[in-house]
């Protein structure tokens, strides 16, 4: 099977996981390195989209004004 989550830039990989932790870390929840299957979904889904949400926030500040 292959794989479908890749990184389209790798570059790109080591950002996302400084991403990933400091969101983690302002919603106090505790990410070790590597596998974190101790997680709950809720924990694992507020990173998640709390990520997706700061994302969409910088894109709409990002585009010029009409």
């Amino acid at each position: 099977m292959a794989r479908r989550n890749r990184t389209m830039v790798p570059e790109a990989r080591q950002a996302m996981e400084n991403f990933k932790n400091e969101v983690a870390n302002s919603l106090n929840v505790n990410l070790k390195q590597g596998y974190n299957g101790n997680l709950t979904a809720r924990e694992a889904g507020s990173i998640g989209g709390e990520m997706v949400k700061r994302m969409i926030k910088y894109a709409e500040d990002s585009m010029p004004n009409n």
